[in-house]
């Protein structure tokens, strides 16, 4: 039987799998990486995890790997820490050498600058392991797609950091030239040529089919197969070479009601996959009655998988004989009194339903409320079977939907400093010496933090608040380990752009204020009212969206824990894509399995209420969403709910 071509080549160095959230690239990985252990005695491996939510360790369950094979999941704070205290000395003479900040500004930038935190951490560490040939081959488990999009941009990204450094030597290097013509290239040199030259290596990898593949992970339904072809596009723009895609959690043809009308919808969804010939072959991978955690059942992953073909016809979508309830313990209504809702989950758990189900019952129940559902990533349009875009897209009565590019915002207020920039220091008296200065300050915000751009996307909620644009927004938010990251920046943001206003006030007789501090101005104050309607309860609220299996509990409970450690409500949690009952062989095994998950959740958050959604196909378009919202919600309740309700009607 056919395998795919990555489980028996040796001489791949480096073997990345990613895609949407929660389509089973950790277990990808962990399997890939025991099959080829196993496989291949002579080499070592590295299997390594850079989602800042790690789940590797999970998935393995205590497994002992075989002793050619190390695991590790990429910590990138302590990587940072590491960068910084091993190179702290080459940056400060970088930047002192280069501009007219003092010591003192040097520290503060150096502590909070550095672009991408988590992808760039990854790209060193993978980078060093690569060059020094320290392993055979790594496997890599990636973050959700549009941060995995990231490592692979990152070249560009280190080669504008790099120049921002660059030009912070350039004039010391000039000034070497003219006085001391004999003088050799010295440490500072040596750091930039020798990470200049790292990045070039792991570029050239990153495009070499021969020694690098990525397998993207996807599900056989639309939303999945819409972000996989997405992702298609933009890793071929990089130039990075695609043969193998993996579908996972296949359903075989069933008598069973639930699983016949299962696998007729990824029949049917896998037909799109063909309408024209692949450029790629398309794996798959069964669904298995337990969850794939630890030795047996990961060595046992690849057992059954197939090469995909065109299906001879589309399978209709039969009924299910029977439906049982949606939900079980319907979560709270939301309080009228809510400006923000948050839905925030591992990848893969239906964040994204959920928030639309929400924003139309809301819409329906409160008429006259103006309610957007707000949303970073490329979800909502999808979801909701409706062109949605950075400006708001009516839904519904009282509903508008947007999907923010937070990159391309970023890219924007660089575009206007700069330009801004260029006009001043063009009027300055001819005198002055700006030759080097100049370019040092133009890549200022090269050297920003990481999530800025994102924090910026989080900011324009607020300013829709309190411009009363809106009563209530929606958000469908990053999966668990970004959005944890990006609750906790808006104090390094805040301090960062403390900095920056520093650097002008000090230095305000050789910089006037410029027009781009008053959005630096806005975007500090959205930043402190962020944080001031996060810690509210009366305001705003987190609903937690998980789903049945070890590592999805595991992922939850750090995310509760971060909502507590910063101040932030997180009462309910909605337990989706529950197996409904069956006789079925396979349903009732899931179940079983799902039940015990289900017994520790409530072991482990006795003080939360705990709404539990059955699986009832892909719901997209506004009629199931509608339909699902109904289900979700108690009905509204108590005089105070009443009288709005009664208000807004008359």
């Amino acid at each position: 039987m056919a395998t795919p071509p990555f489980l028996g080549n040796a001489d791949l160095q480096l073997l990345l799998f990613g895609g949407k959230g929660g389509v089973g690239k950790t277990t990808c990985a962990a399997a890939t990486a025991l099959h080829l252990a196993r496989c291949f005695p002579g080499v070592s491996f590295l299997l390594v995890s850079i989602d800042p939510a790690h789940s590797l360790a999970d998935s393995l369950a205590g497994l002992v790997p075989p002793a050619n094979l190390k695991i590790l999941e990429i910590n990138a704070q302590q990587c940072l820490s590491s960068f910084k205290s091993k190179h702290r000395q080459q940056l400060q003479q970088i930047v002192s050498r280069g501009t007219f900040l003092d010591e003192e500004d040097i520290n503060e930038f150096l502590e909070l600058s550095l672009p991408g935190m988590d992808e760039l951490m990854a790209f060193l560490e993978i980078s060093s392991w690569v060059t020094n040939r320290d392993y055979g081959c790594l496997i890599v488990d990636t973050a959700p797609t549009e941060h995995s999009i990231r490592l692979f941009t990152m070249p560009e990204l280190l080669q504008k950091w790099l120049e921002a450094l660059n030009a912070l030597l350039a004039k010391h290097r000039y000034l070497r030239a003219r006085f001391s013509p004999s003088a050799t290239a010295d440490e500072t040199d040596d750091f930039l040529g020798g990470l200049a030259a790292s990045v070039s290596q792991m570029e050239g990898l990153l495009r070499d089919a021969a020694r690098c593949r990525f397998v993207p992970v996807m599900l056989a339904e639309t939303l999945s197969i819409r972000e996989t072809f997405s992702l298609l596009q933009q890793l071929k723009r990089l130039h990075v070479g695609i043969s193998d895609i993996v579908v996972n959690r296949l359903v075989a043809p069933s008598t069973c009601a639930a699983c016949a009308e299962t696998h007729a919808r990824q029949a049917r969804e896998l037909a799109t996959l063909f309408r024209r010939p692949p450029v790629v072959d398309f794996w798959g991978v069964p669904l298995y009655p337990g969850e794939v955690r630890g030795r047996e059942s990961l060595e046992a992953f690849w057992k059954d998988v197939r090469k995909l073909g065109a299906p001879a016809a589309r399978a209709p979508v039969p009924e299910a004989s029977h439906r049982p309830v949606a939900v079980e313990a319907a979560a709270q209504h939301p309080s009228p009194q809510l400006r923000l809702l948050l839905f925030a989950g591992k990848g893969g758990v239906g964040k994204t339903t959920l928030a639309c189900a929400t924003a139309l019952r809301l819409a329906g129940d409160f008429p006259a409320k103006r309610i957007l559902l707000f949303s970073a990533a490329q979800s909502l349009a999808g979801c909701l079977d409706l062109l949605v875009g950075a400006t708001p897209t009516p839904v519904f009565a009282g509903l508008s939907a947007v999907q923010i590019d937070a990159q391309a915002d970023f890219e924007a207020l660089k575009s206007l400093y700069q330009k801004e920039l260029d006009e001043f220091l063009r009027s300055l008296l001819p005198h002055a010496d700006l030759a080097f200065d100049r370019e040092v300050m133009e890549r200022m915000l090269d050297l920003s933090p990481p999530g800025l751009d994102e924090v910026m996307a989080l900011t324009v909620l607020v300013e829709l608040l309190a411009k009363d644009a809106y009563d209530v927004i929606i958000l469908d938010s990053a999966p668990t380990g970004h959005l944890i990251r990006l609750l906790e920046l808006p104090q390094l943001i805040d301090e960062w752009l403390k900095v920056v206003f520093g650097v002008f006030l000090k230095y305000k007789r050789i910089f006037r204020p410029l027009k781009i501090t008053d959005r630096l101005v806005e975007m500090s104050k959205g930043i402190r009212q962020l944080r001031g309607l996060l810690s509210d309860p009366r305001r705003s609220t987190v609903f937690g969206v998980t789903i049945l299996t070890q590592m999805a509990f595991e992922e939850t409970s750090d995310l509760l824990a971060a909502c507590k450690r910063m101040g932030i409500a997180a009462p309910a949690l909605f337990l989706n894509l529950a197996t409904p009952p069956s006789p079925c062989p396979l349903c009732s095994a899931l179940r079983r399995g799902e039940q015990e998950i289900r017994r520790q959740f409530r072991a482990a958050f006795p003080d939360r209420r705990q709404t539990l959604v059955y699986r009832q196909g892909e719901p997209r378009g506004l009629r199931d969403l509608q339909r699902l919202g109904e289900t979700l919600y108690t009905a509204l309740c108590g005089e105070e709910d009443r009288e709005l309700c009664a208000a807004q009607a008359g």
